[in-house]
């Protein structure tokens, strides 16, 4: 099937499985080509591209993760009948699990849900960084990459900063919002957990209360690294999902 608004395909492959990758905030479908070319050719991944990015710059942004999960699951239902996995990083992982909500609501069964490097729903981040300056918001994604002069481009380049900043406060406003509401367990497909070592944003003990949002089976794995370990580790992390699917 061709690629449509919100899915992108890098590698095409005649797998049988697919995974649906959401990404992080202010990232775009380009943050799986890596794990897509990993995958391939036992996994195909499609890759979500949120609204007001790269080829979707124009459109308008999404405010709340529920506008990303009910936009992203109307499109994955008109995919053919393959299994069905979901994958998600960091505000990408709370928007897949919403996602995979609808998903099992409309009848859909999942194959699996993988969360990634985030804090489970009944969780608030307690920050407000959508409310604050520019640079709140480039001070928290320079505390979180790898290598964090990457995002010293931005200061020096403010019209890049222009057209990347929008999408990033919006995502948070979407994160720094979100409220769970619902019964757990609230899922039936098996649920993995990935949190890497020296995360700032989730500690083990967080990531072990995902297990509450299952009735399927669970597992945690934990990997070497800070917030985007998946950029350094993407063989390590395809192995694993390979393994689960």
């Amino acid at each position: 099937m061709a690629d449509s608004k919100w899915l992108r395909t890098f590698h095409q492959s005649a797998a049988e499985a697919e995974l649906v990758c959401f990404p992080p905030a202010g990232g775009a479908a380009s943050a799986y080509h890596a794990l897509s070319g990993a995958l391939t050719p036992t996994v195909q991944v499609l890759a979500v591209q949120y609204p007001g990015r790269q080829d979707r710059l124009g459109d308008r942004l999404c405010e709340s993760i529920d506008d990303f999960a009910s936009a992203a699951a109307a499109e994955i239902k008109q995919r053919s009948g393959k299994p069905l996995a979901v994958f998600g990083h960091s505000m990408g992982a709370t928007v897949a699990f919403e996602t995979a909500r609808a998903l099992e609501a409309a009848g859909l069964e999942l194959a699996h849900l993988f969360v990634s490097g985030r804090i489970p729903p009944h969780r608030s981040l307690g920050t407000s960084l959508h409310q604050g300056s520019d640079g709140d918001l480039l001070d928290r994604l320079e505390k979180l990459a790898n290598e964090p002069e990457q995002v010293q481009m931005l200061r020096d380049m403010p019209e890049i900063a222009e057209m990347i900043l929008p999408a990033v406060r919006s995502d948070y406003k979407a994160v720094e919002t979100y409220q769970f509401s619902g019964d757990t367990p609230c899922l039936s497909c098996p649920l993995s957990v990935f949190v890497s070592e020296d995360d700032p944003t989730v500690t083990l003990d967080e990531a072990k209360e995902w297990e509450r949002y299952s009735r399927g089976p669970f597992t945690l794995e934990v990997f070497p690294g800070r917030h985007f370990y998946l950029d350094i580790h993407t063989a390590k992390v395809a192995e694993s999902i390979r393994r689960r699917l």
